[in-house]
């Protein structure tokens, strides 16, 4: 009893440096941050009107863990989780990303051993390398739903910058002056890319492949048209403002109905949790004593497939295209 009272108050240990390191890591970003801000503000006004070198900035934050981030760069599977992670638009590099993650499966591991049984480390382990990926998949999802909100908005302005008689070009680097982020940003890096001598096509490619969603496809189709063929671009993005403002207005409208949903979605893990831990507090090592044999260890791997099964289920259910 007292070998896992102590491997207890390890776990919630191990935990407490964790978080700390979080919040010690979120202030210093956040102090960098604003330090980036005062001198950048200080430089600006610094300069005379119109002074084109207003427009430097100065070096982002200094990453940690960069000797990981040169190996997950050298292999496949690093490069792709680098574009994964870009594409949240989450100020941390893969190589922060994967130590965090490694870190919470070591202590979700170590925390799933000592308050459940031994059985239920690895699963612990999993579940937090699954979470890991999920909220990289849920920020990227949101950010691409921001960046829809923004697409009405961000055809008018190329609408508007065109019928004045802008180069498309031009048009795009306007919009990502006067847009906020994420489709300021989003922009940006499509000027960018332009400026270097990509063509057209290829950045607005590259653009819908990091926020895929089918309002952005039809806004890049109907640009890399009227760049390849011309024709008339003002009219076409005029009326796809409309069309867009409708969309927005139904997906706001479906997101509504669906919230008990996709609330029940996420309430059924929840249920399993809380279930286990209302057995082994009923009857402390019950959870140690069942998992000790072959049948246990299947009837709970069956049990968790269960709950999994149902959590897909529902969130199917929940699951609308429009």
């Amino acid at each position: 009893m007292r070998s896992d009272l102590t491997l207890l108050v390890i776990g919630l240990t191990l935990a407490a440096l964790l978080l700390a390191v979080v919040g010690v890591q979120l202030y210093a970003s956040g102090r960098a941050q604003r330090r980036e801000l005062l001198t950048r503000l200080t430089a600006t006004a610094a300069l005379p009107p119109g002074d084109p070198a207003g427009a430097a900035t100065p070096a982002g934050r200094r990453r940690r863990f960069a000797a990981v981030d040169r190996r997950l760069r050298a292999s496949p599977a690093g490069r792709r989780l680098r574009r994964k992670v870009e594409a949240t638009g989450l100020d941390v590099s893969a190589g922060e990303y994967t130590v965090y993650v490694l870190a919470a499966v070591a202590v979700l591991w170590l925390a799933g051993s000592v308050v459940l049984a031994p059985f239920f480390g690895p699963l612990c382990g999993l579940i937090a390398l699954w979470g890991g990926n999920a909220f990289l998949g849920w920020q990227r999802a949101r950010r691409t739903e921001q960046f829809i909100g923004q697409l009405p908005e961000l055809a008018r302005l190329i609408a508007n910058g065109t019928a004045a008689g802008l180069a498309m070009r031009t048009a795009l680097s306007m919009a990502a002056e006067e847009m906020e982020d994420p489709a300021g940003a989003e922009l940006a890096t499509v000027a960018d890319q332009l400026a270097v001598g990509r063509s057209m096509e290829e950045a607005l490619t590259e653009l819908n492949a990091r926020l895929p969603s089918r309002e952005l496809n039809v806004l890049v189709t109907t640009l890399v048209l009227a760049n390849r063929a011309g024709g008339t671009i003002v009219s076409s993005l005029r009326n796809l403002t409309t069309t867009l403002e409708e969309r927005k207005e139904t997906r706001r409208e479906v997101r509504t109905m669906l919230a008990e949903i996709n609330a029940t979605a996420l309430t059924i893990p929840f249920l399993g949790i809380g279930a286990l831990l209302m057995i082994n507090g009923m009857s402390p090592g019950a959870l140690g004593r069942v998992t000790s044999s072959g049948i246990g260890q299947a009837a709970m791997v069956v049990s968790l497939a269960l709950y999994v099964i149902g959590f897909v289920v529902v969130r199917r259910i929940g699951r609308i295209d429009i």
